[in-house]
């Protein structure tokens, strides 16, 4: 197995990641199924990577959805719906009450692309809302994530194209009648890829609540997928921002086939990625860094590691050990970890990182098993033999 890595040459605590509060949580608790995904410790996975201890975060079960996605989009989607009436709406409890605040919009719908989480979220806070959904996926994108999509009640159309064809396709679309809800960012597009990073923060809130409710500090060191940027922005933002407790390290971990992120940092500029981006981490088979993400992840991130199929295979079948069901990308992060831990040519980057025997990782496990054929195949059981032996939760 290969990895490639890269360390930050930038003074990385001296990042602020801007004002950070708990709005899209209370949001989010006004969902339907709201609760707290649960943070797990992983005894086994301490031990195999040779770490004092390691949390999961598991996000495989988020608003009824099989991702963590649905926090970046719902959030995203009410702001920028909000906006379009104006900038208010009367006070609303329940998702029944926001529906007819919004109604006054109809016909009306939301768009987006995606490799299968984010547009079904979006697809999904559409209908909240009484809103159509048109989502847009690359070629090659799995049919039971196409199938997920189609199960919102949304339009989806397969772009003869990677995920980038896909985002200028549902750009396409912007309107009077129609609002684009993209996780990434462009000249002139920013409120909404904005809005959902803020989102994403409600996972790292829930982190605090749940470290704080058992006494412990802030993990040493925190790790975290890399598409376009998003989720690492919003980790980057949390951990850096003025106010917080401690500063992790942090680790950023993407495919080798869609490194945009790691080979923008070595070029020192936002490059685009000419290579097939196909690898099994669908969810992070991204060309392009996010414009807006790229200034936070360019900076507060300490190590940057690359990481092939083979590695997220056995991060699933770890994370499966551990009773946690995490898919391709969901694994990801551990995949990075594993690959810190056991390569040859990782000795700077763990020093970077301060990575030994004493260190306590958290690891955000962002989706469950999206693709179940593809799951049983790698792990060699069902996601529901899995569920069924899962650690205790905290």
């Amino acid at each position: 197995m290969t990895g490639r890595f890269a360390i930050s040459t930038g003074d990385t605590l001296a990042v602020d990641g801007g004002a950070h509060t708990r709005d899209p949580l209370e949001f989010h608790r006004k969902l339907p199924g709201y609760r707290p995904t649960p943070l797990l410790t992983a005894p086994s996975l301490a031990t195999s990577l040779g770490v004092a201890e390691v949390l999961v975060k598991d996000e495989s079960s988020r608003l009824g959805l099989p991702a963590f996605k649905i926090l970046g989009a719902s959030w995203a989607a009410y702001r920028a719906v909000v906006d379009r009436l104006g900038g208010e709406i009367e006070p609303w409890s329940t998702v029944a009450e926001l529906a007819e605040r919004v109604a006054s919009l109809k016909p009306f719908k939301l768009a987006a692309a995606t490799d299968g989480n984010h547009g079904r979220a979006v697809a999904r806070m559409a209908a909240l809302m009484g809103f159509d959904a048109d989502i847009y996926v690359p070629a090659g994108t799995a049919q039971a994530r196409v199938d997920g999509i189609d199960s919102e009640g949304a339009s989806c159309t397969v772009v003869d194209g990677n995920y980038d064809d896909a985002i200028a396709r549902s750009a396409k679309e912007a309107g009077e009648r129609c609002l684009v809800i993209s996780d990434t960012s462009w000249p002139g597009y920013v409120d909404i890829p904005t809005w959902v990073i803020e989102g994403y923060g409600s996972i790292l809130w829930e982190v605090e609540d749940q470290l704080a409710e058992r006494g412990d500090a802030t993990p040493d060191i925190v790790v975290v997928q890399m598409g376009v940027g998003a989720l690492a922005a919003a980790v980057c933002g949390h951990y850096r921002r003025a106010d917080a407790p401690s500063r992790p390290r942090l680790l950023g971990v993407e495919p080798l086939s869609a490194d945009c992120i790691l080979e923008s940092v070595e070029a020192g500029e936002i490059i685009t990625i000419d290579s097939a981006q196909d690898s099994i981490m669908a969810g992070l088979n991204c060309g392009t860094p996010s414009l807006l993400a790229w200034p936070l992840v360019s900076t507060a991130i300490d190590v940057y590691v690359a990481v092939d199929d083979d590695r997220a295979r056995e991060g699933m079948r770890q994370l499966a050990s551990a009773g946690v069901v995490a898919g391709e990308t969901g694994a990801a992060g551990l995949a990075g970890l594993i690959e810190l831990t056991q390569s040859a040519d990782a000795e700077p980057a763990r020093k970077a990182l301060g990575l030994d025997e004493s260190s306590r990782v958290l690891v955000l496990s962002t989706e469950g098993a999206t693709d179940p054929e593809a799951y049983e195949q790698i792990v060699g059981r069902p996601q529901q033999a899995v569920a069924s032996s899962s650690v205790p939760t905290t």
